[in-house]
């Protein structure tokens, strides 16, 4: 079969859009260009993402298309993040300033305006403010100036035969203002009708809706404040070695293999390996963990971490945007971007939603003039202007991009990277978790978990006379003997004659008498009794350990038991997830003993052992047969098929970069607490989702009924379009701000 054509994504800003109903326009006109497979856009971010085949077409196409529908797709660039970050925070500075500026002319001009148009309830207003003619005068601008924008959009969208919130408010307050003018100019020509002016409704309702942007602007900016935060922590500048000297160069220009030094208080502005000196990090930007990290000779060190006290000097192994840093802004700014499947239902009402207004509105009109009281034409407008004006589709847009863009900030403060909107969605959904054991339930290195010493002997000197054995040893079990015995700072006696005996252990001699360290068979072999200490060692390696006997001279002194322990938050961290309803479920290629001696000590009921790295792929798809919603949480590059076939893979960031490419979700902080970090943000974040979807359907469901009038044979109430356009004004502002909550979220402690 002829391989699959390669299909390109591409990630750009499109320009010009306000409401849900400008993004449901920009993703037709993409789609509609042959070639592309897939095009979202994200009204929160204002971007879109296109998966496109790049032998059909090209970005040009793509940009020809967006043009044609009345918006511009901007090429995207490659400055650096943080140059891109800050040419994003200019822009949006000078929208708010434009708005600012635009809201407080309005304001001034529109407050003698109601004044002098409500004397009822201004008693005290002067008589010259009731003049129709100064009225004019003082809400002309208001309606052209400050509303120019919405009008500009309005006429964008009779040219692109289009519709957006713009046609519902230029219409709305256009129909209003004219027919106050019409009032002003031939008033006897509507006193029959008992006509009045509606200059302050016009007036109100454009200065409401710029207000409303304004703020939504303003709130709009906050929601994607972490992922700035994280773009400012890489350094401009980087002091380099080169030479002899010392220069400071900008971190562009460092190249792999360059030496680096990082002074008190900097932060390192690459990836690289501790070549000399040595110091305490600050690594809480990419791990969540407060703690400072001791960094030695050989020790990694990632972009963006804050050094401490000490000066040490780094050689660059990953630069640019290829830094861990790099990495997770990426990774972070594709879920900030991308669309959730709960987006879905707001999508397909934000496509038809304008022109159903309208349709109501016109409705509202036809009904009122022929229904309704005297006087008629003035009822028939007033509620006509109201139904435009209450309607919003910015709230329906809103609701869930401004929630992830939230969310997935607030995981990547805590170390958890998000990579979908999907996975963070399907995340509260989760009904299994499976667990790999080794590298993400366990630390993934043998330690001494046990010492068992025979009658009259101290533990130290069993540990002391093994490691002084073992110190030649490469194996990775006297390595743990060896490391245990430095830490409990043991002096370790002369060893000479070290020999490997395979299979079995190693035989050395020490200045009084020879040295065994290996299995049962070693020491029967050797002739040398272990009876006394069998029955606990056959009950440690019951447990999964690996038992090993110490003899000196002929005689056994201890067993010492090695083995892959639990990280410290295991057995908390599934605590935490049962009491979440979620089942937990080991899956490991071990012997059957061993892994559910770990199953036990963390709590796991279901364990699949002896598994092949080939068949847990297929495990994990039978659970989903079984009808679970499955997480797979692995670190190996043997996990990295079972996490590809989850609902959700979650890779430990500890582990290797394949098992990261592959998983939704990865845990930076490399413990298992992690994971229940990630379910409990992903419920927060779709229950306010939730509540936005609420808030935006309801809000237009309940008010545009009641703005068109059908409370009114009943009890005779009517809404005011001034007050129609404060609630549609705050409508999307009250979006943003509830998804904004997210930003206080903070993890609960799972000890």
């Amino acid at each position: 079969m002829p391989a699959s054509a390669p299909v390109e994504h591409v990630t750009a800003p499109v320009r010009g859009m306000h409401c849900a109903a400008c993004v449901g326009t920009v993703e037709r006109a993409l789609r509609g260009v042959g070639g592309v497979e897939d095009a979202s856009v994200n009204l929160a971010t204002e971007q879109a993402n296109v998966a496109f085949d790049p032998a059909r077409t090209d970005f040009g196409a793509l940009q020809a298309a967006v043009t044609a529908a009345g918006y511009e797709l901007v090429t995207p660039t490659a400055a650096p993040a943080r140059e891109t970050a800050d040419g994003d925070d200019a822009r949006r500075a000078a929208e708010q300033r434009a708005l600012r500026r635009r809201f407080v002319a309005g304001a001034i001009l529109t407050a003698p305006v109601v004044i002098g148009s409500m004397p009822e309830i201004f008693p005290w207003a002067p008589a010259a403010l009731r003049n129709p003619w100064l009225l004019l005068v003082l809400s002309a601008p208001v309606q052209w100036w400050v509303g120019a924008s919405l009008h500009r959009g309005f006429l964008h969208d009779l040219r692109y035969r289009s519709a957006s919130m713009s046609t519902l408010v230029s219409i709305g307050t256009g129909a209003a203002w004219l027919f106050s003018l019409a009032v002003t100019l031939w008033p006897h020509a509507f006193m029959d009708l008992g006509a009045m002016t509606y200059y302050e409704t016009s007036a109100v309702v454009i200065t409401l809706v710029v207000l409303g942007r304004w703020l939504e602007v303003r709130a709009r900016g906050r929601t994607s404040e972490a992922i700035r935060r994280l773009v400012r922590l890489a350094p401009r500048t980087a002091r380099m070695l080169r030479d002899g000297a010392e220069i400071d160069v900008p971190t562009a220009d460092v190249i792999v293999g360059d030496l680096v030094r990082i002074r008190p208080g900097e932060r390192v502005p690459v990836d690289g390996v501790v070549a000399e000196g040595r110091s305490t990090l600050d690594e809480s930007m990419l791990t969540g963990e407060s703690l400072p990290v001791t960094k030695e000779p050989g020790a990694t060190v990632f972009s963006g971490t804050l050094n401490h006290s000490g000066t040490f000097i780094v050689r660059a192994t990953r630069v640019g945007a290829e830094t861990t840093l790099a990495r997770i802004v990426k990774l972070v700014a594709e879920a900030q971007g991308s669309r959730a499947p709960i987006q879905r239902l707001a999508d397909r009402v934000a496509a038809v939603f304008v022109p159903i207004v309208l349709v109501i509105a016109a409705l509202t009109f036809a009904g009122w003039v022929l229904l309704g009281p005297s006087p008629s034409l003035l009822y028939a407008l007033t509620n006509a202007v109201a139904v435009l004006v209450i309607a919003c589709p910015c709230a329906m847009g809103l609701a869930t991009p401004t929630a992830i863009m939230v969310g997935t900030g607030k995981g990547a403060e805590h170390g958890v990277l998000i990579k979908s909107a999907t996975a963070l969605e399907q995340l509260h959904r989760v009904d299994v978790l499976v667990f790999d054991k080794t590298g993400t339930l366990t630390v993934g290195r043998p330690d001494v978990t046990d010492v068992i010493v025979a009658a009259g002997v101290a533990v130290d000197d069993v540990l002391a006379i093994a490691a002084a054995a073992e110190q030649g040893s490469e194996h990775p079990i006297g390595a743990a003997i060896v490391a245990r015995a430095k830490e409990c700072g043991l002096a370790l006696p002369p060893v000479s004659e070290f020999t490997s005996v395979a299979g079995r252990g190693i035989d050395a001699m020490a200045p009084d008498g020879r040295v065994l360290i290996g299995n049962r068979l070693l020491m029967d072999e050797r002739g040398t009794e272990t009876g006394a200490l069998d029955a606990q060692a056959a009950a440690l390696a019951q447990t999964g350990r690996t038992v090993i006997y110490v003899a000196f001279a002929g005689r056994v002194l201890g067993v010492i038991a090695v083995g892959d322990v639990l990280k410290p938050d295991a057995a908390a961290s599934v605590l935490a997830l049962r009491s979440r309803g979620v089942d937990v479920v080991m899956l490991t290629g071990d012997r059957r003993a061993t892994a559910e001696g770990i199953a036990r000590q963390a709590g796991i009921d279901r364990v699949l052992a002896d598994v092949l790295p080939e068949d847990k792929a297929r495990q994990v798809r039978t659970l989903r047969d079984e009808g679970k919603l499955v997480a797979m949480i692995g670190d190996g590059i043997n996990d990295a098929p079972a996490l590809a076939a989850a609902d959700v893979g979650i890779a430990m960031g500890s582990g290797t970069d394949v098992a990261i490419e592959a998983a939704d979700v990865t845990l930076m902080r490399g413990d298992v607490g992690g994971v229940v970090i990630a379910l409990d943000l992903s419920r927060r974040t779709i229950r306010i989702i939730k509540e936005n979807l609420v808030w935006a359907f309801g809000y237009n469901v309940v008010l545009i009924p009641v703005a068109a009038g059908l409370l009114y044979p009943l009890w005779g109430i009517l809404l005011s379009p001034i007050l129609a356009g404060a609630a549609m004004a705050f409508s999307s502002v009250s979006v943003v701000t509830n998804s904004l909550r997210l930003r206080r979220w903070r993890p609960r402690p799972v000890a």
